[in-house]
């Protein structure tokens, strides 16, 4: 083949490509078309040119070309930072907002049952016997709960700490179509938090337990009602659909459900480290400080950004072209 002829011949051709590729207004219809067609004859040529061994330059050049004409008969694809930070500041905070309702309401459960175990321990002592033993007891209020926060390295710690709390959330979330196995899971945290609460405030250790628990506990424990929230909401959605159907209802919020791991997973990762690394070496005021600091910062992220989201019609779900196509529905 005479590649210089070659290229004199069809150069006409791929200078048309790159001027549709590179227009600024859009095409119209039969410019498209022709945009098409254009970008699969010069893909051929380019493959021609490859097996008759032309020039590298101008090889270079018509894959630049092809590659350009590409993007713009698929459609440029958003940058990857782009996706992430509409995560954050939109999809994310709307469905938070979304299930305000139920995870406040399961925080406040939550609460309501440690506060009532502990209340048993400091005003009935004789429950303390059911417990555990007196040895064990004075362990634990002495040694085991202030150290477990510095006997192992911090990184170590921190990663424990976040794979743990992210396996707790990742049952509640997943178990919370079933209903009944999350209600469990949170009424025995809630208990195991009443009981050394209870124990260290009978032993007058009531300021080293908030001083250790506070820093991370509130943001740790708010991302756990969140999960637990969002799997309710999944097996709610089965049950009530409103007007949806039933499929759809559970498609819908479970698409939403599984979209928040991703950010409760980013807020226990926050919560780990600072369990590793401010709760062991940071003086209590300041420790605690950071974590009143941590979660009053989630909860206007929560009402600023997420109502503003969820009023705007987000609620967590997919991007409207990723949905299935669902029938219409009466109103």
């Amino acid at each position: 083949m005479d590649v210089e002829a070659f290229v004199s011949v069809h150069q006409p051709q791929w200078d048309r490509l790159a001027y549709l590729t590179r227009r600024q207004r859009r095409l119209t219809g039969a410019e498209a078309e022709e945009l098409v067609t254009l970008y699969q004859r010069v893909g051929t040529h380019l493959a021609a040119l490859r097996a008759a061994g032309g020039d590298p330059v101008s090889i270079g050049r018509l894959s630049g070309l092809i590659a350009d004409a590409r993007g713009a008969v698929t459609g440029a694809q958003a940058p990857v930072w782009r996706d992430i930070s509409r995560y954050f500041l939109v999809s994310f905070p709307a469905a938070l907002y979304a299930s305000r309702r139920w995870w406040l309401t399961i925080g406040l459960l939550f609460y309501l049952v440690a506060a009532w175990m502990a209340w048993r321990i400091i005003v009935h002592p004789e429950v303390v016997d059911s417990i555990a033993t007196p040895a064990q007891i004075k362990q634990l209020v002495d040694n085991d709960f202030e150290s477990y926060y510095s006997e192992n390295p911090a990184q170590d710690f921190a990663l424990r700490v976040w794979i743990n709390n992210s396996t707790l959330s990742a049952a509640v979330l997943a178990l919370g179509i079933l209903l009944i196995p999350s209600v469990f899971i949170l009424w025995d945290n809630a208990l195991n938090l009443g009981v050394s609460a209870g124990l260290m405030i009978l032993h007058d250790k009531g300021g080293l337990f908030f001083g250790l628990i506070t820093p991370h506990g509130l943001l740790e424990l708010t991302a756990v009602f969140v999960a637990s929230a969002a799997g309710l909401r999944l097996g709610w959605s089965w049950i009530v659909p409103g007007r949806r159907t039933r499929m759809q209802a559970l498609a819908q919020t479970g698409r939403a459900t599984v979209g928040m791991a991703i950010g409760l997973a980013a807020i226990l990762l926050v919560t780990g480290l600072i369990e590793a690394f401010v709760t062991p070496f940071l003086p209590t005021p300041v420790r605690v400080t950071i974590g009143v600091l941590a979660e009053v910062g989630f909860i206007l992220y929560v009402w600023i950004l997420g109502r503003r989201a969820y009023r705007a019609g987000e609620y967590g779900d997919v991007d409207e072209s990723d949905r299935e196509a669902t029938a219409p529905v009466s109103a």
